[in-house]
């Protein structure tokens, strides 16, 4: 477990082009510096969530903490707004056949081998679905992976899937990680992702 947040909490900081996240004694620090999302701390488990939430007041502050919502929306103060539960999965990187975009959609490869994009793309130049890969330690870390409303149910999001498992096997990762919505969970079940953990983000809003 410590080895996928570790991989998933480096790979994100890749992906989001932030800087390299800081070891903590339950987890790592993350300096986002974004509006709304200034800091974030990612804990390895529930132990420490309730110390950290009494002593970070700084609107723009999150958790995302492995353990479930009930657990961690009983511990913080009232302040504290809770998010619906989300998965850390995992599946190890296989060489499967080459898929081919669905029709009459086309795709591209968009980055520097370190960080990847997916893009798919409607017959007017449009987005229609779009996917994240990060190398991280030889672990492929997949991040927002998106299928535009009009454009779902159509194979994309599989698409996508697929042809970021070709970039991973490429730069030679054997493992693969993410984090994913009650939504995404189950198309990535799908696909032979397996359920590590589940994750919890509670954050201080920032007010507008």
């Amino acid at each position: 477990m410590a080895g996928l947040i570790k991989a998933w909490v480096h790979g994100w900081a890749l992906s989001r082009g932030v800087g390299v996240p800081v070891a903590e004694p339950d987890g790592y620090r993350l300096d986002v510096g974004r509006p709304g999302h200034r800091v974030r701390y990612v804990l390895a488990d529930t132990g420490s969530v309730a110390s950290r939430a009494r002593s970070l007041t700084e609107p723009g502050t999150w958790l995302k903490v492995s353990g479930s919502r009930e657990e961690v929306a009983k511990t913080v103060p009232p302040e504290w707004e809770v998010g619906p539960p989300e998965y850390l999965m995992s599946a190890p990187i296989a060489l499967r056949p080459v898929m081919a975009a669905p029709e009459p959609y086309r795709a591209e490869l968009v980055g520097d081998g370190v960080v990847t994009d997916v893009v798919v793309r409607a017959p007017d130049g449009s987005r229609a679905a779009t996917g994240r890969v990060a190398i991280a330690g030889g672990t492929a870390v997949i991040d927002q992976v998106v299928t535009e409303p009009e454009h779902q149910r159509r194979g994309l999001g599989r698409f996508v899937m697929r042809r970021l498992d070709e970039v991973a096997v490429a730069a030679g990762a054997e493992r693969a990680v993410l984090v994913a919505t009650g939504q995404g969970r189950a198309l990535y079940l799908t696909l032979g992702w397996t359920v590590a953990t589940e994750i919890t983000a509670a954050h201080l809003p920032e007010e507008n």
